[in-house]
């Protein structure tokens, strides 16, 4: 599946490259998962427990994420492992076809407060990755088809696709 990256959630995590059993060298693993300010340090306080993965050798550059940002990546369909949800990102596509969906980041201070848990706070076609929330701060972390909604206490928000450029998206407020 096609998949537009919007944003990336707070905390990144990585597993170093190293020598398998055989002697062959694996490449370096990302994560990505949402989190949200604890004392002033950005912690994991995980509702639903969730993270995006990036192979370092699907063109995935850690040291530049921002030029990520609009880009378009062949994915795995999301699945649960371990009891955590997961999207595996394989590689990065060449080319500027419509996604079939988007991984976005709604925080508290863009959005309002997410109305998790409600019936209806989303639209039934998105995948709620992952979900961090403490002291009434919230970061969640979706994948939305164009035209998914999320829910919040301001209203809803229509993933919106731009006329020109189709793999560029961004959350719009609407009035029902």
């Amino acid at each position: 599946m096609l998949v537009g990256v919007t944003g990336f959630g707070s905390l990144w995590r990585h597993r170093q490259g190293r020598e398998d059993e055989r002697g062959r060298f694996t490449q370096p693993v990302y994560y990505n998962t949402t989190g949200v300010l604890v004392h002033g340090k950005v912690r994991q306080r995980p509702q639903i427990c969730g993270y995006a993965r990036f192979d370092s050798n699907g063109g995935f550059d850690p040291n530049h994420p921002s030029k990520m940002i609009n880009r378009i990546f062949e994915c795995a369909k999301p699945c649960v492992w371990m009891g955590c949800n997961k999207l595996l990102f394989r590689q990065i596509v060449r080319t500027r076809d419509r996604p079939e969906c988007y991984l976005v980041i709604a925080r508290f201070e863009s959005t309002g407060r997410l109305q998790v848990g409600k019936e209806g706070w989303r639209s039934s076609d998105s995948w709620l990755i992952s979900f961090s929330e403490d002291g009434g701060q919230q970061e969640a972390m979706l994948l939305l088809p164009a035209c998914g909604w999320i829910r919040t206490d301001l209203g809803k928000f229509v993933l919106k696709r731009g006329d020109k450029r189709p793999w560029e998206v961004r959350l719009v407020l609407c009035t029902d």
